[in-house]
Order: structure tokens, then C-alpha cells, then sequence
């Protein structure tokens, strides 16, 4: 199951009470569902959680019927029609249009200015017309349309929830959406599904996580391929100077330097200069282990 249908899941389980504001929420999904116009209407969902509740949200909110119930086979999308001329009026006469002209597809605003109604036909839009991805994967957010005007209209309303979404055409569809996790999050709260806004915020958290310990084990590994990549350059300048027969012959502190490097190359030169009796700074340890380089590369002790 998709993040999408677990969000409209969540947004399904209660049946809103008041019947303006399940009005408000029938008025989103007709002007973002398959078709709305004076000859029908037409619902397409593969939500089994949105097909439950619309034959419920549409009585509660104009005493309507759909034309017959899909039946649930399981599995594909279940479609809602209503084509009865005295239930499309009761709609009609409930948004305001007039079924004797084209129904004019934009959002009417004077229809939402009661308390949370603008919630509610955004929460409506997104059941019928709206997706969001898997936080895990990436954070997007859209509504689809092919009314331009609607689209328009769902802008205005989002920015004057304030919401800044942004907009794009695509493939003859007008897109409304979201890119930012916390703006995808503050949504989801807003129009009723909060669980799935704080799984887009643990999603978000966990992610931080992983690239905190991922730039943790690439600094980590750096350090230790530095400290390798060392390790092998002073091995090297001490073998040369026993090969040379220089190694003896060098001062005791030089001489107690390279004994330490051979049986220690592992260690860091913090570690290596924490391995002295007694320990000496890594400054020091610095300055002896060129010494033996700068001697190694001249093949005599000055």
C-alpha cells in the first residue's frame, strides 16, 4: 500500500459531523475528481478507505445518492456516477451553480468562509485529486486538475492559509504542489491527518541521522586511510635505514621511535605517542619520525 492511500486511510476514518463542513469537503472533491458537469458526475478512486466514505459524505452533505455502489472486487478502481437530474439539483442548488449552463469550474470562496471549510474542501481536493510520496523516498506533495481555473483557485486558497505551494503544467494537467518536508507536514495537519504528518517528520529525522553517521564513517574512514598511507611512508624510511646500516647507529630517542613504529603499525600518532614510558607529545613524535624520513632519504646520520 502506498503513503498516499495510508494518508487518505487516516483522512476516512471519521465521517465529519457538520454538514456545512461536509459540504466543503464534497465541493473539493468535485472539482478535482474524473468529472463534474450538468449532465453527471463521476468518482474514480483506488482508495477502498475513500470509496467507503463517499456515499456516506455525499448524503450527510446534500441527501444524495450515487447512481449504484461499486462493488469491491478487491483489487483496480472503483468508479461513483450520479445522473439523476433531481439529486444533481440538490448539489447544484447547495455549491450555488446553475445546471442550465456548463458548471463553471473554478473554486467559489464566498462558499468557504465558514470556520474550517476551507480545511475541509482541501482535505476533499486531496481524496479525490491529490497524492504525496513516501517520505523515505523524497518529499513531494501535489493536487492534479485539468481546470486551469481551479488550479488557480486552489493556490489562492492554500497562500491565503498560509501555505506558499508552487505550480506546473504537465502532460495537458495543472499541478499544484509541494517540495519541503515541514510545509508537506504542517499540511497533512491541517486538513486531518496527523499521524502521517509525524511519519513524514520522523522520516525527515531518521534521514539526518544517516548522514550524520555517514559523514562520521567517511571522516572516520579518512583518517584511518591517513594514518595507513603514514604509517607505511615511516615503516618504509626505517627499513631503508637498517638496510643502510644506519639504524644502530642512531640516537637512542630515534632509535626507540622506530623500534615503537615497526611493532605498532597500526596506531595513530596520537596513540603511538601515548605508547612511550613516558608519553610524549605528538609533536614530538612528529618531529623524531621526519627526522628518520630526512635521514633515510640522505643514507647518512649528519
Amino acid at each position: 500500500m502506498s503513503f498516499s492511500n495510508d494518508v487518505k486511510d487516516e483522512l476516512c476514518r471519521e465521517l465529519v459531523s457538520s454538514r456545512s463542513l461536509a459540504a466543503a469537503e464534497c465541493y473539493g472533491v468535485l472539482l478535482f475528481c474524473n468529472t463534474f458537469s450538468n449532465r453527471g458526475i463521476r468518482i474514480i478512486t483506488g482508495s477502498r478507505s475513500f470509496a467507503a466514505a463517499l456515499p456516506k459524505l455525499f448524503h450527510r452533505a446534500f441527501g444524495v445518492r450515487f447512481d449504484a455502489i461499486p462493488e469491491d472486487r478487491g483489487r483496480g478502481k472503483l468508479s461513483f456516477r450520479l445522473t439523476d437530474g433531481a439529486q444533481l439539483r440538490k448539489i447544484a442548488d447547495a455549491l450555488d451553480y446553475d445546471l442550465s449552463t456548463s458548471v463553471a469550474h473554478h473554486i467559489n470562496l464566498g462558499l468557504l468562509e465558514e470556520e474550517h471549510t476551507r480545511e475541509y474542501f482541501v482535505r476533499g481536493a486531496f481524496l479525490a485529486g491529490g497524492s504525496v510520496t513516501d517520505p523515505r523516498k523524497r518529499y513531494h506533495m501535489e493536487f492534479v486538475t485539468d481546470h486551469y481555473g481551479v488550479s488557480g483557485g486552489l493556490y489562492t486558497l492554500l497562500f491565503d492559509m498560509g501555505f506558499e505551494p508552487k505550480t506546473i503544467a504537465r502532460k495537458g494537467n495543472n499541478i499544484t504542489y509541494f517540495k519541503q518536508s515541514e510545509t508537506i507536514a504542517d499540511l497533512l495537519t491541517t486538513i486531518g491527518a496527523p499521524l502521517a504528518a509525524m511519519e513524514i517528520m520522523s522520516a525527515k529525522i531518521e534521514k539526518g541521522m544517516t548522514n550524520i553517521v555517514n559523514r562520521k564513517v567517511n571522516c572516520d574512514t579518512a583518517n584511518v586511510t591517513k594514518t595507513v598511507e603514514a604509517a607505511a611512508e615511516q615503516l618504509d624510511a626505517i627499513r631503508r635505514l637498517r638496510e643502510q646500516g644506519v639504524l644502530e647507529r642512531l640516537p637512542d630517542k630515534l632509535r626507540q621511535t622506530a623500534s615503537l613504529r615497526e611493532e605498532n603499525p597500526e596506531l595513530s600518532m596520537a596513540e603511538l605517542a601515548a605508547s612511550f614510558d613516558p608519553p610524549i607529545t605528538k609533536s614530538c613524535l612528529n618531529h623524531r619520525l621526519r627526522k628518520l624520513a630526512q635521514i633515510a632519504a640522505a643514507g647518512t646520520i649528519e
